[in-house]
Order: structure tokens, then sequence, then C-alpha cells
């Protein structure tokens, strides 16, 4: 009998943050579905699919569904960058999410708090300890001299650029930092019992000078995000 390898997804919200990964695979084999194009190959001689799914919400959820769906993988690495909203976590730092939350899903008016999604069984979607624990490892080896932090990772169809908003974000949620994609993939992944992490690389501080900081240390924070994933996939 034939021994399926284990095949880890992974994707990225924006080009920049994946094209690198596409670059190191052997042979890969184009898919095109859901508007999507998934790269099937291999990296560091592990089967991986890469994808860029698009920023937000939606199309994240789509793109995992349709990973899940199609190709049946094992685990789903969400890769990419993020902004602070802890002072100890600076620009270029990595954050490995514990667990991630929709800090848009507000159903207030109803009684609920923040981020709970009404009639569902689960509102905070946890990352898979087998998976934090390779990340953690790995990112040792690939020569970063950055700090690593473990914690919650906030998501919401929202640039996060105001004093204001992280202060909220961090009083309700206890968040270390924010982007646009981790908690739906978490949603969908964990429906569907498939093992997740959100790992990033932080771009900006979240506050008043966001929209000046992250144009200046995107594509650095993409860097060290792609050095973290190439060790990762070694581990894998």
């Amino acid at each position: 009998m034939e021994i399926r390898m284990s095949l880890l997804g992974i994707i990225g919200a924006m080009e920049e943050e994946v094209i690198k990964l596409k670059e190191m695979m052997t042979e890969p084999e184009l898919i095109k579905k859901s508007g999507m194009d998934f790269y099937k190959g291999t990296i560091e001689g592990k089967n991986v699919v890469v994808v860029k799914c698009g920023v937000g919400k939606v199309n994240a959820a789509m793109c995992t569904q349709t990973m899940i769906d199609v190709f049946n993988v094992d685990s789903i690495i969400n890769t990419g960058i993020a902004g602070s909203l802890n002072a100890d976590i600076n620009i270029g730092d990595i954050v490995f999410a514990c667990d991630a939350v929709e800090h848009d899903m507000d159903v207030a008016a109803l009684g609920y708090e923040p981020g709970i999604i009404p009639d569902t069984e689960m509102s905070v979607f946890k990352s898979d300890e087998h998976l934090l624990d390779i990340a953690k490892n790995a990112v040792k080896n690939c020569g970063l001299t950055v700090g690593v932090f473990t914690g919650r990772v906030v998501s919401g169809d929202q640039f996060i650029s105001s004093k204001e908003k992280k202060e909220w974000l961090v009083n309700q949620f206890g968040g270390l930092c924010a982007e646009m994609e981790g908690a739906s993939i978490g949603h969908v992944a964990c429906l569907n019992r498939v093992p997740f992490l959100v790992c990033r690389a932080i771009s900006d501080k979240a506050d008043d000078t966001a929209d000046m900081d992250y144009p200046t240390f995107a594509a650095m924070a993409i860097d060290n995000s792609i050095k973290m994933m190439t060790e990762i996939i070694k581990s894998f």
C-alpha cells in the first residue's frame, strides 16, 4: 500500500507574502480553483500547497475551505504580516497565535460580548499545539535576531491605525497583534478539524503611525516571515 506523505497548506493574503515560497518550490503544479491560484509541489523535500488568498476574512475563509476540499491538506499555516498591539513587540518581531478571534464580530445589541459568534460552539479558534511547537523550535534556526512571542491574534476587515482602536483591542481581547485573515482561516480549519497555525511578522505598530510604518517596513517584515516559514517547512 502506498504511504501518503503529509501535505502542508500555506496561505498568505498578499502576493508579496508567498511569492518567494512559490519560487522555492520544485516542479510546482498550478491548479486554479475559486478564482485563486494554488501551487502544489515541494519545498525542502516537503509536500506543500501555497496560495495567495487575497485580503480580508471572506477571501481567507473561501480559500481555506477550497484548500481542504480540493487538496485534503493535513495542516494549514497562515503566514504574513500584522500590526503590533503590544509595546514590547516591535517591527520585525514574530508572533505565533495560541488562538485567534474575530474582533469585528459585534452582536452586542443582542447581549453578546464583542467577538462572540451567536449560535455557534466556538468563537475562539485555538492553534494546533504540535504545529506551534514546530514553529517555536524552527524559528530558533532561521537566523533572525528578533523577538518571538506567542499569544492571541485578532482579525477583522480593518487596517488598524489609531491609538484608540488599538487600546480597545488590547483591553477587550488581550491581542498581541492585529491582522485581517487569521481568525477566519482558524474558524474554517476548526470546523473541518484540520490543524492550523497563524504566524505573523510585525510590519507596524497599529497606531497613528501605522499608515507611515507599513509601506516602510512591510518588505522587511515579509522577509522575516519567509525565513521563518522556510525553517517551519523543513521541520514539518
